[in-house]
């Protein structure tokens, strides 16, 4: 009797790559932490970290989402408490506010708004 995997790889778009590494980025971030809350195994985490870091990244598609850490200057990040991100769709504009304490938990509301 023989037994077949019947697994597959999981593939992930290049904004859910990058989202992750930049949630990894974070100050204070745990790659295992971030790895566990979108249930991704950590070494395939540190290895997109490590491809970030070379450069090694794939092209983007048109209109692909690509999620980019921003660098703030650090007194715009202590007088800034909160994430604005304003999403524009042809005449209509939504803008959302989100506590910068519950980052991790607007990574992945994000995400799954563009799933």
């Amino acid at each position: 009797m023989t037994s077949e995997k019947t697994q597959s790889r999981r593939h992930y778009s290049a904004a859910a790559k990058a989202q992750v590494v930049a949630e990894c980025n974070e100050p204070g971030a745990s790659v295992a932490k971030v790895a566990m809350a979108h249930g991704i195994n950590a070494n395939v985490v540190h290895r997109w970290r490590q491809l970030a870091r070379e450069g090694q990244v794939r092209p983007v598609k048109a209109g692909e989402f690509i999620a980019l850490p921003l660098m703030a200057s650090p007194e715009a990040a202590a007088s800034s408490a909160d994430i604005r991100v304003e999403l524009r769709r042809g005449p209509i504009t939504m803008i959302i506010t989100w506590p910068a304490s519950a980052a991790t938990n607007f990574a992945i509301w994000t995400r799954e708004l563009l799933r």
